[in-house]
């Protein structure tokens, strides 16, 4: 029945979204020809409402329908980021107009209007986002109340399972409900108790269950061959909770050798060949334009600090890169000469601070020289911060995980700094943020941050880089 009633939700959503498309195309003739400026006259706003192009915007709703079914659009994941949902609706219908459009302009088959389809794009765009949002605000709310819900059974009685439940309880809207709980021996948490391990596939016969959800702690894991092949026997969908999994990455791959599957623990998008060349190419050509746009401004900055205190122009100072190589990452110089141990951070206090120096730093103009580290490759525009070998050599004792930093290339800016982790703030902080980008790591993330540097990260209280 729930298989069923998904099928109409995901036809009535398509449905609704071809209606959407096409009615966004009227709406956006109407817009350009009726109310902006129209200089050829009614006889061309009656060409387009004509019977050609009603069928052409029909065509291209259909297309529209197509491309997201390709993309999954339709297939609904109950836990989906409804940030991704949002920002594929953005590419794809943009994609699918600039294609259109050079699709026009090359074939000639017709007349059209740029701002036309312009209107269309934001119209169909903000009408689907709309639409998907208050879809999702319907559903959650009709779960909630005991509506569309998928029954799962939960086999094991651990810190696994007590997890797994916390999370479908602090998420009510995903509409998953446990039906009872497969153990060995009953617990006072995990109730309803269902049946035992060995039980499990003769209780499964007379049941009509969604999924299985296999959380067995390691005490326990000789019996996944026995609940496995209960829910094949069955048909039932399962999934695994291992009891490792703390160890995995944001989203873990296999190698198959041979009959031996690997499970990569450190794998990262960036390890892809082609994300990492998408990466690299926008270093490049982002790190020459900046060069080229502040070449002005660096002239200023370095005539500033020759004439703010005697010495070099620019500061460098070597710092642990990707594959924990390093290299001598370049500033300009904020800061007196002098020949003490440069391990010693910053701080907005220090004697050793030129005012010119102090103004640079609190506008990342000290910064704009490492341009050219990530031009020679050395680093990225993003990315998480390099670190002094000195305190790389100290926080790899203290802090989990602090080394996997250095599996990208170090940047300019990162996630941690945007989100206010950056200067004397928590160590630990910064590189949970740094872990994360390197897992989750896409090019919209990038452009996200970039965007957050640029009009919220120039400024800064205090920087102790």
């Amino acid at each position: 029945m729930l298989k069923r009633n998904q099928r109409y939700l995901n036809f009535l959503n398509a449905l609704i979204e071809l209606v959407i498309f096409f009615l966004s195309y009227i709406l956006a003739t109407h817009i350009r020809f009726n109310v902006i400026h129209n200089p050829f006259g009614n006889v061309y706003v009656n060409n387009v409402w004509g019977t050609y192009y009603i069928q052409a915007a029909l065509a291209y709703a259909v297309c529209m329908l197509v491309v997201y079914y390709f993309f999954n659009m339709y297939n609904r994941v109950r836990t989906s980021s409804v940030y991704k949902e949002i920002s594929l609706v953005i590419i794809l219908n943009g994609f699918s107009i600039v294609f259109l459009t050079a699709f026009l302009y090359f074939t000639r088959i017709t007349d059209f209007s740029r701002l036309t389809l312009s209107i269309f794009y934001i119209i169909s765009t903000t009408t689907i986002i709309v639409k998907r949002l208050t879809t999702r605000k319907l559903l959650g709310f009709f779960r909630k109340k005991g509506y569309n819900l998928k029954h799962v059974v939960v086999v094991g009685n651990g810190e696994l399972a007590k997890q797994y439940v916390d999370t479908l309880k602090n998420n009510s809207h995903y509409g998953f409900k446990v039906y009872g709980f497969v153990a060995n021996e009953e617990k006072e948490n995990f109730k309803p108790h269902l049946c035992t391990y060995d039980k499990f596939s003769h209780w499964l016969e007379k049941r009509n269950i969604d999924n299985v959800i296999i959380a067995l702690d390691a005490d326990n894991s000789h019996y996944y061959e026995t609940i496995i092949h209960a829910c094949e026997k069955n048909g039932i969908r399962a999934s695994i909770i291992p009891f490792f999994h703390k160890h995995f990455p944001a989203h873990p791959t296999i190698d198959v050798i041979g009959k031996t599957k690997l499970i990569n623990i450190r794998s990262t998008p960036l390890d892809d060949f082609v994300k990492a060349s998408v990466k690299r190419i926008f270093d490049v050509i982002g790190s020459l334009t900046l060069i080229i746009f502040t070449s002005p401004i660096m002239l200023i900055a370095a005539i500033g600090v020759k004439l703010s205190s005697p010495g070099p122009i620019f500061y460098k100072q070597e710092r642990v890169g990707r594959g924990k190589k390093t290299f001598n990452m370049y500033k300009f110089r904020s800061m007196k000469v002098n020949n003490k141990d440069d391990t010693a951070w910053s701080t907005t206090t220090d004697d050793r601070r030129t005012k010119f120096g102090s103004f640079i730093r609190k506008t990342s103009i000290d910064e704009f020289p490492q341009f050219w580290n990530v031009l020679k490759g050395d680093m990225s525009l993003i990315g998480p911060r390099p670190e002094i070998p000195h305190y790389v050599d100290k926080f790899k004792e203290e802090i989990p995980m602090y080394m996997l930093k250095h599996l990208v290339r170090p940047g300019i800016t990162g996630l941690a700094q945007v989100n206010g982790y950056r200067g004397d703030t928590s160590i630990e902080k910064r590189i949970e943020y740094d872990i994360w980008y390197i897992e989750n790591w896409n090019f919209k993330l990038d452009l996200g941050i970039l965007y957050k540097t640029v009009f919220g990260g120039f400024l800064n209280a205090e920087k102790i880089k």
